[in-house]
């Protein structure tokens, strides 16, 4: 196993700041980004933390990415807003969707934002996050190019399609899912081979069609679900393309421009769509709060396997933020050379 560095939190986020701000991007794009990325490191998503940084500086400079964007937000109703990315990084476009969301569903209880005209925007959960520190159940998903086989196909169709969402907890540190609708995500294939570890099984297929855990020979993935039960998957991935791409005039999967292709000039037009709910229109806030938090111990108090630990969405990653904060993140040497680290 390639070995990694360690680094202090404020050095990395100063780092990640700065290879943004001389691949040109404006502030904003820089603090999004920064945040999105940073989000991701600090809470063991390390396949779509800071490693993803080179990357956006290469397509920044490349001119797929726009460093400058100009968004603009149209009102289509009080609960329902399509918002122009301008081509920029993702990251920009997301957070600010989920804010939009966040503040109608406070007027209305419920409103979503479809994205179009954006690129990949890292992890899914650092948006929901946000939502869920709004108050808000939040949802947020995106499309993404074909690396994924159908359930039972032999090519690569849906993206890795990520669903991510997050609910307030009182007192407490939010419920947070985020998961790729494939077995796993491509970066984390990725991050493998930077890091020289084999792949778990029933992931990942070859050129041939043939299961491997060779990160290297991974030609393709497979739905969640894997090869018994994929069309779970698929079927997810399908719904994450209907909402982020169809919905808001994004392109679908299968025309996208591949994120790591040798061409870089052009925009890819990715999708995003997020949905956000205020919990007091429905059951009422203190309802929700009382039955969330009876609901979170009765989970968390239910028996394990020997040996295992249950766990609700979110647990592991508050433990990790804790850990690494105090004793640094892990950064693989390739791109802790890259941001100087």
């Amino acid at each position: 196993m390639q070995d990694v560095a360690i680094v202090e939190t404020g050095a990395l986020d100063a780092a990640v700041r700065a290879a943004l701000e001389a691949a040109g991007a404006d502030a904003p794009s820089v603090a999004a980004t920064t945040r999105a990325v940073m989000h991701a490191s600090r809470h063991g998503v390390d396949s779509h933390g800071v490693r993803l940084v080179p990357h956006y500086c290469k397509v920044l400079k490349g001119g797929r990415v726009n460093p400058a964007p100009q968004m603009r937000v149209k009102e289509t109703s009080p609960v329902a807003f399509a918002l122009d990315a301008d081509n920029g990084l993702g990251h920009g476009a997301a957070y600010r969707a989920m804010e939009i969301a966040c503040e109608a569903a406070g007027r209305f209880g419920i409103a979503a934002v479809g994205v179009h005209r954006s690129s990949h925007f890292g992890a899914a959960g650092a948006y929901a996050l946000a939502g869920a520190e709004a108050g808000r159940v939040a949802l947020a998903m995106a499309n993404s190019d074909s690396v994924v086989a159908l359930h039972e196909g032999a090519q690569p169709f849906h993206g890795t399609n990520p669903f991510a969402a997050g609910v307030p907890v009182a007192g407490a540190r939010p419920w947070l899912l985020d998961m790729a609708t494939s077995s796993v995500p491509l970066n984390r294939v990725y991050l493998y081979r930077a890091l020289g570890l084999p792949l778990p099984a029933d992931v990942a297929v070859d050129a041939a069609g043939a299961m491997t855990a060779d990160p290297h020979a991974a030609a393709m993935l497979m739905p969640a679900g894997g090869s018994q039960f994929g069309f779970k998957g698929a079927a997810l991935g399908g719904l994450m393309t209907i909402l982020s791409a169809i919905l808001t005039g994004a392109t679908a999967d299968p025309f996208v421009i591949p994120m790591d292709g040798e061409e870089i000039a052009t925009p890819r037009n990715i999708g995003h769509f997020v949905i956000a709910i205020e919990p007091a229109f429905f059951g009422g806030a203190e309802t929700f709060a009382s039955a969330l938090t009876a609901y979170l111990d009765a989970l968390r108090g239910s028996v394990p396997r020997e040996g295992a630990r249950v766990m609700a969405p979110g647990d592991r990653e508050w433990a990790v933020e804790r850990q690494r904060a105090q004793d640094g993140i892990p950064v693989d040497r390739a791109t802790a050379t890259f941001l100087g680290v």
